[in-house]
């Protein structure tokens, strides 16, 4: 069963129990400022799950793109991606665990026809906070499922969030498959990552809200959030042994392999899935640059290109693997074709700035054995080594060859100390996001939220319509703002959007949302990004005769409730990309 069967089989099997198909959101979350990705599926629900009515109602299901890099270094095993796409169905405060746990039965044991007994599940154990989850093994037990087959554990197997500090969060119930194959001892279970049981779906019931002070209360409005990644599925409906097996790569893995003098596995597969990820990032208006999105597009391209050369694949010819790519995915994923030629572009283009500074390392590297050379010294140390890897795209076994070449070892251990010490710093960077919890809706954060709209709609009348956001960040202290725009934007210009945003603020204009189908919103005028789907339903949040946009939400209910604002810096991101800072000011 290819890929897109099983991804149109879940949408119309949900779409038989009642829920509304939705389209899922682009990579860039557009009202999350705690995550640089869509990491998934929830993420662009996270309003609706914490109270907000969605358009589509309290039965919804959709497919949506994700990208995780937490795992980066370990892609190219048999599991581990950047991007993937979840499938994912939810109850808004309707069902909950009983029919959550016989749809997600049935689907599996009647529509994909898994046999009953290959199947195991995992429950919540139970602790200080919660208590043992025993009604959704019993509900697993009337479905069929043999008690043998049910097991418990605590809260790092089975428990959900939150995301940050505080929020949504709750047991889940994870499905696994059990592939039969032995790989370590008989007593194996769900929790032992051998590989003879694998995760295919995770049912979570968001029923508890986390306090500040750490307590645990119950949601007045209870959810069911589920994920199950189509990748995975896909090799084991497939009987393929891993992902990379399945018709989402193999294309891509051929192509490479046949262009290759020594095509290594690992390598491949990291090409394939770096690519993929690339790709679609460019789709959702990511360019390579050094923060944000676009360093993480920039390594990842990056990345290509070392394992590229490492298996004597000529980085020239990187555009011939997408244009395979793209051709062998347009039909789960149109996009591609519609960016066909900004893929191509966007990715020469970073291959040849990243060839020059290729060029580079090998001048600097020339430069650090001279200078041991000098010194009667004959290995290179790990801060040296750490240096060529991390600012000249070196990887250390490729300093380890010209170091051969010229009597010189490396010193490896010292360059694993430095590669520890800069992961460990970027988790921390990565910890400072998520700070504030995911999607923080404060009082001050809502009203910036709103402030981005007046923001958007004062650039455009005063830059140009050509001006589109291309991202946000919003903190309860500040709003960080990204629009196209072709050249830096003067102090004289930033005080009219100043102006403008404040004079909208002063005549305390009223802001209401609407609930309106896709095609109703283009004809009101709207503007957004009309990825959604043909008759289904988005808010419109209308600031009183100044804008209309689509948008999640939240907004204040009139601009009167904002203070003034004061846009501190405007800077690059990258080409064509201009950012600006801006507080509220008492």
């Amino acid at each position: 069963m290819k890929a897109i069967e099983i991804r149109n089989k879940y949408l119309d099997f949900f779409k038989s129990k009642g829920h509304k198909i939705i389209s899922g959101a682009k990579l860039i979350p557009e009202n999350d400022p705690t995550v640089l990705f869509t990491t998934a599926g929830m993420h662009p629900l996270v309003p609706y799950l914490i109270g907000s009515p969605h358009p589509e109602g309290k039965r919804i299901v959709d497919f949506q793109k994700c990208l995780r890099t937490d795992d980066i270094d370990e892609v190219g095993d048999n599991r581990h991606l950047t991007f993937f796409e979840m499938l994912g169905n939810w109850s808004l405060g309707d069902y909950f665990k009983e029919d959550s746990i016989k749809y997600s039965f049935e689907f599996l044991t009647k529509v994909l026809n898994i046999p009953v007994d290959k199947i195991s599940v995992t429950c919540f154990l139970g602790d200080n906070d919660a208590p043992k989850d025993d009604v959704s093994a019993k509900i697993w037990e009337e479905c069929g499922i043999d008690k043998t087959r049910i097991y418990f554990f605590g809260k790092k197997d089975n428990w959900w969030g939150p995301a940050g500090q505080t929020g949504p969060c709750g047991p889940d119930t994870e499905i696994f498959l059990d592939t039969g194959v032995i790989k370590c001892s008989n007593d194996c279970n769900p929790s032992c990552d051998c590989g003879k049981y694998i995760e295919i779906w995770n049912n979570v019931f968001m029923e508890y809200n986390k306090m500040e002070d750490g307590s645990f209360k119950q949601l007045s409005q209870k959810n069911v959030d589920t994920g199950m990644g189509l990748e995975r599925m896909a090799f084991l409906m497939q009987g393929k042994n891993h992902i990379f097996e399945t018709e989402l790569f193999m294309p891509i893995i051929s192509k490479v392999s046949d262009m290759s003098e020594n095509p290594e596995e690992d390598s491949l597969r990291i090409i394939a899935d770096h690519l993929r990820a690339s790709a679609f990032l460019i789709c959702d208006s990511v360019i390579p640059s050094n923060v944000g999105q676009g360093y993480i597009l920039r390594r990842l391209i990056r990345r290509t290109i070392r394992h590229m050369r490492k298996i004597g694949f000529n980085p020239d010819k990187i555009t011939d693997v997408c244009v395979t790519l793209i051709d062998n995915l347009n039909n789960m994923y149109g996009e591609l074709e519609t960016n066909r030629n900004n893929i191509l572009e966007e990715i020469k283009t970073e291959k040849n700035r990243f060839m020059n500074t290729l060029l580079s390392g090998e001048k600097e590297f020339i430069k650090v054995i001279n200078k041991l050379k000098e010194n009667n010294i004959n290995i290179i140390d790990g801060i040296a080594t750490f240096r060529l890897y991390d600012t000249f795209g070196f990887p250390p076994e490729v300093t380890n060859e010209l170091a051969k070449e010229n009597g010189l070892c490396i010193d490896m251990d010292g360059f694993k100390v430095c590669f520890e010490q800069h992961q460990a710093k970027s988790r921390e960077g990565s910890e400072g996001i998520f700070k504030g919890g995911l999607a923080d809706h404060s009082e001050e954060t809502t009203k910036y939220h709103t402030a981005a709209h007046l923001i958007l709609e004062s650039l455009q009348k005063i830059l140009g319509n050509d001006v589109i956001q291309k991202g946000s960040n919003i903190t309860a202290e500040r709003i960080r703002f990204d629009f196209s725009h072709p050249e830096k934007v003067t102090r004289e210009l930033l005080d009219q959007v100043e102006d403008m945003v404040n004079a909208q603020i002063d005549k305390k204009l009223q802001v209401v949302c609407s609930e309106m189908l896709l095609d109703e919103a283009r004809k009101y005028g709207a503007k957004g990004i009309f990825n959604s789907k043909y008759g289904e339903s988005v808010k419109v949040y209308t600031i009183e005769g100044f804008s209309k946009e689509i948008c999640g939400g939240p907004h204040v209910d009139n601009t009167s409730k904002l203070n003034h604002i004061k846009i501190l810096k405007e800077e690059a991101v990258s080409s064509g990309i201009r950012r600006i800072k801006a507080v509220f000011i008492k």
